[in-house]
């Protein structure tokens, strides 16, 4: 039985081009998980000997993180597939079965490793691969029938004696003449290259549901447990505001699970739309939160307001601390702007939350985002997804919350960010961020207007909302690190 799994990870992914600029290619995200984390997820009780060398210290970082399995790290030393194998292998019990496996594979579920003891190599049968293996024989011939996919399994770390420091891994292996039993990896998929990765649909972060459709009805569960807790909350909402007309909801049929209207249309950030449209939709918008946050009122909890605003934003943090670049400067540049680290002036922000006066707690909807509302084919919008609770406050919490999650969509682009549509660059006098454009900055005045919130209080809470999605977006390295520099750069602004 394989105990052991060594994850060839090392090489600098240069076909992934932007995508391996700030991480290995092993945490480049495939359908909201690294890549590496799939075999993970897959195999979630063996131990694993991951290989590093480009970026090894953000593997390193990363792993410490967000890892929940048994794992060691070696540096290589050498060049090539086969770097690190021996140093790995000397990690291994002596008669330790194992695989090896190149991490830029995602095996399919369906797959199962042979019942009988014995060395294997996996065949491709879905993906070109450079080398073959057939009859026995590998051959340098491009081969997708027969292709050398990077997965292989051993009975024991003898089988590899001798392996060298650097070269390539399966050169090494025909010069040896190892002969192996095939196995079919049929539905695997390789994401060396970039036009592979494009291929994939645009994912957002964070898939703690699963969707089915009937009709039109929409059938939502959650999928793990932070989904099935989230899925409660937002049954006990709709439960909560089910009496209170506002127009822009959709209808419920039924909760637990969930069974909503199927909406026939688009995320509001997927539309292109003119000025006068956006305005409409902005003032339907904010009428129907208007219209929620007055439906019903409780006392303010000061205990919930905190948590909410500064301790959760600092708990995430300094999870995140030791892995983002540059966050033990006391100040780092973005896109030009000197922005105070708030690791260093952590006791300011404080202080500028707590300033803040919450005079009552409203019915909220919690994230109201571009992400979180579509437009119905007749142009109506709809909010959808409530989040369901405030710090410690079940249904009821501060409306400028929801003030600032619109804010964050219409000024801050999140929705953009949130798919993915962003580019960062990290060097060592600071970083470069750009993110994809909802194209509704033009209703920043408008919104001020309409909402009647304090600038201030918006952009200071925009910025922990930014600060906060650090370990929210953990799937992707890019976007925690992003999440940070642009809550620096906000808070900037208001500090």
């Amino acid at each position: 039985m394989i105990e052991y799994i060594v994850v060839q990870a090392g090489g600098k992914g240069t076909r992934l081009e932007y995508l391996t600029q700030n991480k290995p290619k092993a945490l480049v995200p495939v359908e909201n998980l690294p890549m590496l984390f799939h075999l993970f997820h897959k195999y979630p009780d063996k131990k694993f000997i991951i290989i590093a060398d480009y970026k090894k210290e953000v593997l390193r970082e990363y792993l410490s993180c967000f890892a929940k399995v048994k794992y060691q790290v070696v540096d290589a030393l050498g060049t090539g597939t086969c770097a690190g194998v021996g140093q790995a292998l000397a990690l291994l019990p002596e008669h330790a079965s194992f695989m090896l496996v190149w991490s830029d594979l995602i095996l399919p579920e369906s797959l199962q490793l042979p019942d009988e003891d014995g060395d294997y190599i996996g065949i491709s049968q879905t993906f070109p691969c450079r080398w073959s293996y057939s009859e026995g024989k590998f051959a340098e011939e491009r081969s997708e029938e027969h292709g050398v996919a990077g997965f292989f399994l051993f009975t024991e770390k003898a089988k590899l004696a001798g392996v060298p420091e650097s070269g390539e891994l399966v050169r090494w292996m025909q010069e040896k003449g190892l002969v192996l039993q095939e196995i079919g990896l049929a539905g695997t998929r390789e994401f060396g290259l970039l036009e592979e990765y494009r291929k994939l649909e645009q994912e957002k972060c964070r898939p703690f549901n699963r969707m089915t459709v009937d009709g039109d009805v929409v059938i939502k569960e959650g999928i793990d447990e932070q989904g099935r807790r989230l899925a409660v909350r937002e049954c006990a909402w709709y439960r909560a505001v089910e009496d209170k007309q506002i127009a822009i909801l959709p209808r419920i049929y039924g909760v637990d699970p969930l069974r909503m209207e199927r909406i026939r249309g688009k995320n509001i950030y997927e539309c292109q739309l003119d000025h006068d449209h956006k305005k409409e939709i902005l003032e339907k918008l904010v009428g129907a939160l208007h219209k929620l946050h007055d439906a019903a009122v409780v006392e303010a909890d000061s205990f919930s307001v905190k948590e909410a605003y500064f301790n959760k934003t600092m708990q995430r943090l300094h999870t995140i601390r030791d892995l983002v670049p540059l966050a033990d400067r006391r100040t780092v540049t973005v896109n030009g702007r000197v922005c105070r680290n708030v690791f260093f002036y952590k006791r300011e922000l404080e202080r500028a939350l707590d300033a803040l006066h919450c005079e009552y707690f409203a019915l909220i909807h919690g994230d109201c985002t571009f992400s979180n509302m579509m437009l119905r084919e007749d142009g109506t919008p709809v909010l959808i997804d409530p989040r369901g609770y405030f710090g410690f406050s079940e249904i009821y919490g501060d409306p400028m919350y929801d003030w600032a999650k619109l804010y964050y969509s219409l000024a801050g682009n999140y929705d953009r960010f949130n798919l993915k549509d962003f580019r960062l660059e990290i060097a060592e006098d600071g970083v470069r961020l750009e993110i994809g454009s909802n194209g509704w900055e033009d209703m920043e005045e408008a919104f001020f207007c309409m909402t009647g919130a304090d600038r201030r209080t918006i952009r200071l809470l925009h910025a922990v909302i930014w600060l906060s999605l650090t370990t929210y977006a953990w799937q992707d390295y890019d976007s925690v690190c992003g999440a940070f520099y642009n809550g620096l750069y906000y808070l900037e602004e208001v500090l």
